[in-house]
């Protein structure tokens, strides 16, 4: 069993101190997790990896005990709450470019079209994902672990007990039904 299992099944159990020896342990995995996130498109100006990892971390501090089992399980739901620390950095950015708590007042209707696109299309894929996990909540998984998780189809696979076979039509299928959501 690896050290960080190890860790995983204590921090499940509620021992004391195993949070904070689990993520010691899994730190610099969990910095590429939140890597692979960032890298390419930069979906937030306002995150960078530590950023990410440490408000993931405070994220499940604040959520009580760790539900999983092993490392594999960890990481999805690690990679569960990347996604949710993004989504809403990227809304609070926005939410502050319209004002915040202040009056909102419009003075020009084009305002839409200069939002960043990256931001624009995360919110947009987040909403769908919503939609998506309600009809194929095993599609919307996938879709989280590989979209948000940056999760290859054999380590999507692996966490979720399938066959790439399966991942690879998973995923193939949950693309065409968020782009049907995303037309609509």
């Amino acid at each position: 069993m690896t050290e960080i299992s190890e860790w995983v099944q204590r921090a499940s159990a509620g021992e004391t101190g195993a949070r904070d020896a689990l993520f010691a342990a899994a730190y610099g995995e969990l910095r590429k997790l939140a890597r692979s996130r960032l890298r390419g498109g930069n979906r937030s100006h306002c995150l960078d990896t530590t950023v990410l990892v440490h408000e993931s971390y405070l994220r499940v501090l604040k959520g009580g005990a760790i539900r999983a089992e092993d490392r594999r399980a960890f990481f999805a739901y690690a990679s569960s709450v990347m996604r949710s620390v993004i989504v809403d950095a990227v809304r609070e950015r926005q939410a502050q470019r319209r004002g915040g708590d202040c009056e909102q007042q419009t003075l020009d209707t084009q305002v839409l079209n200069q939002l960043p696109a990256a931001e624009v299309e995360l919110q947009q894929v987040h909403e769908a994902l919503d939609a998506l996990a309600e009809a194929e909540p095993r599609l919307a998984k996938v879709v989280e672990m590989r979209y948000f998780g940056g999760y290859t189809e054999t380590e999507i696979a692996e966490a979720l007990d399938l066959t790439e076979r399966t991942v690879r039509r998973d995923w193939h299928r949950a693309r065409l039904l968020l782009d049907a959501i995303l037309r609509n």
